[in-house]
């Protein structure tokens, strides 16, 4: 092809950086760049199969799917090629020239600079080709997508030197070739056996047949024969014994289809028989991915019909608020050319996706009864995202419910450690309700002026302070038969919790400060909804609560923030009574300073609750007004700062 076919370009920043980890030696194990490029050319003939499907003649008649591997001593150069689905021009530069998508700078941010955690880090954000360059000084890419012709193949080729360059070619044969020139010092990958070992440990598990050229000599003829020999077992790990399969092969196994570098918190083998005939073979990671919040972005389950891939990255195979699940679901009774439309409307994968999602939360439930500490890790990494349940799956909402773990009043602990069950084995006799608060942050949850009261009566209360927290306190009603109620919310009533004495208390002191409320409202106006005594304080003057039936004042800021153009619910003031501001209020016969008091208190109420002020420089000058009066500063003296 001519010259005009052909341009260097230049890495993205994230890429450069990323090379310059691996390059020095960020890998501890050096041999994984084998067990990832087998990986890729294993997904890329699964993409052709699936794609071949409605297209028989994408095969261009070599459906034999294979992998080859050779080496060249005197070249010092390491081949891995596959007749996959190959690439085109356009998907050369996209996936080889920029890295992996959604996710790089959370990546970069999370770097340590301690060599041992960040070599985990980067083995979970599954950096894949470029893992060629940790024994390479020089990579080159050949490759044609299946189906297009043979003048449209593309050559890939970079020293690492902060550029690559793309060339147009011609390719016969479809799929791609990945030529290694290895570093002076990596000669130890030269080497049948040291290759063959590696294939054995890392990849013995991929379907397709990897294959190495074995050499032997004829005696009778005196010639040397050139033979492929299959290096790997090439059987579905999945359709093994769970007795034959090691824990290392397990763990291969899920590294292959998770991209990830780490080994798996927890796995789901299980073979159902019946009407309907299949297999899972699930993993929940260890750690999160950088991309868990996009639930667009389905990375998890692959589907195989009879050991024949499909398709990845379905969401009928398993809910959003299970995105972090990794694995396979094989079928022996689906179709083998099912579209991803049928599998809208298909009884036999809602029946597979039920499955699934029992045999999931059952996992969770065991790790939390049995491994505690096990299950700690998981909720760190994946406790909010399971929360999503609660609202996405109804039919599993109370199993969802008892997964869920908590901060609460109880030990006031950042980290949520509490079960609704521990919850509700430790409320008070005749306490009816399990209470909780949602908040922007622990601390403003945990010094919230509405806790004022429980933590008085020893009454525990959750603190909600995640943003699906918000979701989930609108749609987690009752649990174990008991209701939830916000503390923000409605009138508090505590029933046998309160004494009579205590009621006739509050009523009488209702009613005599009947006047002072009726004062504050009109001072308020549209401020407010209404103004009554509360009881829920103890040391704060006053704090704001929402309608028993309105939108939590938490709720309607996250909406707000979110851009969504929603009314404001007027809130209720609630005052304390007992506290030395009302008191002073109740006698103040000035309206005008009457009613800059109702304002800072209204104002102090919204700001101890996370709220923000609507006039922040009329609260100044109040506050400053009030400062003066109370000092008797006739002649106040005027700073001006320059």
């Amino acid at each position: 092809m001519t010259e005009a076919h052909k341009e260097t370009l230049g890495f993205q920043t994230e890429v450069k950086q990323i090379l310059d980890l691996m390059i020095h030696s960020l890998y501890s194990n050096k041999e994984i760049f084998l067990r990832e490029l087998i990986s890729n050319s294993s997904d890329a003939a699964d993409k052709l199969r699936f794609e071949a499907l409605s297209d028989d003649a994408l095969y261009e008649g070599d459906a034999d799917l294979k992998i080859w591997l050779q080496f060249d001593k005197d070249a010092r150069t390491i081949t891995v090629r596959d007749n996959g689905i190959g690439m085109s021009r356009e998907e050369v530069i996209d996936n080889i020239g920029t890295i992996a998508k959604s996710g790089t700078q959370e990546f970069f941010k999370s770097l340590t600079g301690d060599n041992a955690k960040d070599t985990q880090l980067i083995g979970q954000f599954g950096v894949g080709f470029y893992s060629s360059f940790i024994v390479a000084d020089k990579v080159t890419l050949l490759t044609r997508r299946a189906g297009l012709e043979a003048s449209h193949g593309v050559r890939w080729e970079s020293a690492i030197e902060g550029e690559y360059s793309v060339e147009t070619i011609e390719r016969k044969q479809h799929g791609t070739e990945v030529i290694l020139h290895l570093r002076p010092e990596e000669d130890e990958f030269l080497s049948d056996y040291r290759l063959h070992s590696i294939i054995k440990k890392y990849s013995d598990h991929i379907t397709l047949p990897i294959v190495m050229p074995k050499v032997t000599t004829s005696e009778e003829k005196d010639e040397t024969i050139i033979e492929e020999e299959v290096v790997n077992t090439a059987k579905a790990l999945w359709t093994r014994s769970k007795t034959e399969i090691t824990e290392d092969e397990y763990n291969e196994f899920y590294k292959h289809v998770a991209h990830d570098g780490q080994a798996p918190l927890a796995r789901i083998h299980n073979k159902v028989e019946g009407s309907n005939e299949y297999t899972t073979l699930l993993f929940i990671p260890g750690k999160a991915p950088f991309d868990l919040w996009d639930r667009n972005n389905r990375r998890g389950v692959k589907l195989y019909v009879r050991r024949v891939f499909i398709m990845d990255d379905n969401e009928k195979l398993l809910p959003p608020y299970l995105r972090f699940i990794r694995g396979i679901i094989d079928s022996n009774d689906l179709p083998l050319n099912i579209s991803r439309e049928i599998l809208q409307h298909n009884k036999q994968i809602d029946a597979i996706r039920s499955g699934a999602v029992k045999k999931v939360l059952g996992a969770l439930e065991n790790i939390a009864k049995k491994e505690p500490a096990q299950y700690a890790t998981f909720w760190k990494e994946f406790g909010s995202v399971l929360k999503e349940g609660v609202v996405d799956d109804y039919s599993n909402k109370e199993r969802i419910a008892k997964l869920l773990r908590f901060s609460t009043t109880y030990d006031d602990n950042p980290t949520p450690a509490i079960s609704l069950s521990d919850y509700v084995e430790r409320m008070k006799e005749g306490q009816e309700k399990i209470y909780f608060i949602t908040a922007e942050s622990f601390k403003a949850a945990q010094n919230s002026p509405h806790l004022e009261i429980f933590r008085k009566k020893g009454i525990e209360v959750l603190l909600l302070f995640d943003q699906i927290d918000e979701w989930l306190g609108t749609h987690l009603h009752e649990f174990d038969g008991k209701s939830l109620q916000s503390v923000t919310k409605g009138e508090l009533n505590f029933g046998d919790l309160e004494s009579e004495d205590e009621k006739k208390e509050a009523e009488k002191a209702s009613d005599s400060l009947k006047s002072m409320l009726d004062r504050i409202k009109n001072a308020l106006g549209e401020q407010v909804k209404e103004v009554r005594m509360t009881h829920r304080l103890t040391t704060s003057p006053a704090c704001l609560v929402a309608d028993e039936h309105a939108m939590d004042a938490s709720l309607e800021r996250l909406l707000k923030s979110a851009g969504q153009d929603i009314a404001g619910n007027q809130p209720i003031m609630e005052i304390n009574p007992q506290h030395p501001l009302v008191e002073a209020l109740s006698g103040e016969t000035d309206e005008k300073r009457f009613k800059d008091w109702v304002f800072l208190l209204f104002d102090q109420a919204l700001l101890s609750e996370g709220g923000q002020l609507n006039d922040p420089a009329t609260f100044v000058k109040r506050m400053n007004e009030m400062f003066i009066s109370m000092g008797n500063l006739s002649s106040p003296r005027i700073i001006t700062l320059n």
